[in-house]
């Protein structure tokens, strides 16, 4: 299907009642023009009979969206979804099999309405796998009718849909919850009482038993790391003190020359030093 055609029909939408005026003024095409126009795109990919497809079933669109006007998602984002469906049936759209059009199309209309639906209902996805999508759809309808569902409700409507009360039950939470503000305005929490969730976040850099136990363990670790390093030579001590604890540290070279000898041999005191101190820290 051409992009720009697709492009054509969002701009077009821009005013719902005048987009709905012009689409039920199309003319609507009898059975043999729609075949002749369908096998002209299959068999030739002429386009613009398909622009014609689509366009005489436009309003069959809008009937449909209507009919999920009671999700609060706006009437034009529907429409435009369930356009995209039909674009896609048109597509796939088989002249032979002796069916309309709008009988085929049907299905992939609602399909992609009930796909935006799920998108954008909540935040957090109610459904996610394709019996909890069917669920979700017919239990919504059944809430239009019912209250909270009593015990035999429940049982009847998971022996009517096929599925598990508890998923029933699970789902008709799903429904009745809401979407929470993981972090509220301060002014909502002071003129309603309520404490987004954040607020009740633990953090545990500022706890202060943490704090004190962090600080005696430096505190213990130093005085062990000193206690062993008096346990070194002279030469040693200094070799590790210039290699790992100085603020400025030397490099084996420099100590080379300060001991006239090898870097390789300060290399091999150093580990020793290393070794030596390690054994006596974990003493």
């Amino acid at each position: 299907m051409s992009k720009d055609f697709e492009y054509s029909l969002a701009l077009s939408s821009g005013s719902l009642e005048a987009y709905i005026q012009a689409v039920s003024a199309i003319p609507m095409l009898d059975a043999e023009e729609e075949r002749r126009l369908a096998r002209r795109y299959r068999q030739e990919n002429d386009l613009d009979a398909a622009r014609q497809l689509v366009l005489a079933n436009l309003r069959f669109v809008v009937h449909i969206a209507r009919g999920y006007a009671g999700y609060g998602l706006p009437q034009a984002d529907l429409i435009q979804e369930g356009n995209v469906g039909l674009m896609k049936a048109v597509k796939r759209f088989d002249p032979e099999m002796n069916v309309r059009l709008v009988s085929y199309a049907v299905h992939w209309i609602r399909a992609e309405i009930h796909e935006f639906i799920l998108r954008n209902w909540r935040i957090v996805k109610v459904a996610t796998t394709k019996a909890q999508r069917k669920l979700f759809f017919n239990l919504r309808a059944a809430k239009k009718r019912l209250a909270w569902l009593g015990k035999e409700e429940v049982e009847a409507v998971a022996k009517d849909l096929g599925v598990r009360p508890d998923e029933v039950l699970e789902m008709e939470s799903r429904l009745s919850g809401y979407d929470a503000s993981f972090d509220a305005h301060e002014r909502d929490d002071e003129d309603q009482g309520y404490q987004a969730p954040a607020a009740y976040l633990q953090d545990l850099r500022m706890d202060p038993t943490t704090q004190v136990e962090d600080s005696e363990w430096r505190d213990h670790s130093e005085r062990r790391l000193h206690a062993a390093l008096e346990t070194l030579d002279e030469r040693s001590r200094d070799i590790l003190q210039q290699r790992w604890l100085a603020d400025e540290k030397m490099t084996l070279q420099d100590l080379a020359n300060r001991y006239e000898v090898s870097a390789e041999r300060i290399r091999q005191l150093e580990k020793n030093a290393l070794k030596k101190l390690r054994n006596a820290m974990e003493a």
